[in-house]
């Protein structure tokens, strides 16, 4: 009896992880039909996060009503279990909820992220897990401090916020770059939010001057700490002001889904992402995964919708690396959800058919 574990990440656009995941099943029943397949939602912090966890963990979702990065209402949710939430943060401050043309990260901001902590903290909640991922913002959190204060400070004042001080904060976030500079967050990540060389510079320098303010305020800088660059300085904002434990998100999740454990009878795992390249080696969900495995001596296949540097993907240790659309197949044809649900399929039975 053959065990596969299919853990394969959201196609942003197109597959949730759930659908990703399914589709693959399907592809390993298709060429061995009496394996064992064990599917297991993944996200490193962005898109699935909530659902990802809530697969894990179990829990209920809450409805609140926010405002979403151009400060509109929107219907956003976190996760309830127990005295527990998890927050998505691209729920409230997605770049998802923007259309291409109002991407400004100037003037996107995190305010609805922190009104969901606001909630959670209202309903007695006592951790508080975020996911930083997919996010609108370049703000360094401020619209979220700003919503926090609103929730709990009359006199405006972040001093004022005492409502935090019993409530345990995680950020999950693979991202380990510090707030500022050429490997800080408006440099590295605001041109995939709208932002214009001018604006990153402006970005930065704000960044700068919130960080001194702070670090003067404080008494301690925190702006060069690993993850404070995440999610548009969302990651400082906790970092700096709440004092909170960061994790990478690939091992946060893994560890609450028992991967280690699943890993033991284990023959076979196959993961994905919709674009496959060497950045997949810089801390992206397939190569956490890839590293849980290796200890196991369990085969990692990756699969994706696009994939280069296939040679090094191969010496870091996947066992295969499969592109899942044939030569030639349109953009728009790719990217449609039945075609791609069938693509995953094809190429996952294909692969187990073959061997790893």
């Amino acid at each position: 009896m053959h065990k596969v574990i299919v853990a394969v990440d959201s196609f942003k656009g197109c597959l949730t992880s759930a659908e990703a995941n399914h589709a693959a099943a399907e592809g390993v029943l298709a060429g061995m039909s009496d394996a064992e397949v064990v599917q297991m939602p993944v996200s490193d912090g962005g898109e699935g996060w909530l659902e990802a966890f809530q697969s894990a963990v179990g829990g209920s979702f809450v409805d609140v009503r926010v405002k979403d990065p151009l400060m509109r209402p929107v219907l956003a949710q976190y996760l309830v279990k127990d005295d527990v939430a998890v927050i998505e943060m691209a729920k409230a401050s997605g770049l998802t909820l923007l259309a291409p043309e109002e991407r400004n990260p100037m003037v996107a901001t995190s305010y609805g992220t922190g009104q969901l902590v606001v909630e959670a903290v209202r309903r007695g909640c006592k951790h508080i897990i975020v996911g930083l991922g997919g996010s609108a913002t370049s703000d360094c959190g401020i619209g979220m401090l700003r919503a926090i204060i609103d929730g709990f400070a009359k006199g405006g004042s972040w001093d004022e916020v005492t409502a935090l001080r019993d409530v345990r904060f995680t950020i999950a976030t693979d991202v380990s770059n510090p707030l500022c500079g050429v490997d800080g967050a408006a440099h590295v990540f605001a041109p995939q939010k709208g932002a214009t060389p001018e604006m990153i510079l402006a970005l930065d320098a704000r960044a700068r001057r919130f960080a001194a303010v702070s670090a003067k305020h404080f008494g301690y800088d925190r702006q060069d700490v690993a993850g404070a660059g995440a999610a548009g300085g969302l990651g400082y904002a906790f970092l700096q002001y709440m004092n909170v434990t960061c994790r990478s998100g690939i091992s946060l999740l893994l560890d609450a889904v028992s991967f280690g454990g699943q890993l033991k009878d284990a023959t076979l795992v196959i993961t994905g992402e919709g674009a496959a390249d060497r950045q997949t080696l810089m801390g992206k969900l397939p190569f956490g995964i890839l590293q849980y495995a290796k200890p196991h001596q369990v085969p990692v296949a990756l699969i994706a919708g696009r994939v280069r540097d296939c040679r090094q993907l191969l010496d870091a240790g996947f066992s295969r690396v499969e592109c899942i659309n044939p030569p030639g197949l349109l953009a728009e044809e790719a990217i449609k959800r039945e075609t791609a649900m069938k693509n995953i399929s094809k190429t996952v039975r294909a692969l187990v058919q073959e061997g790893v």
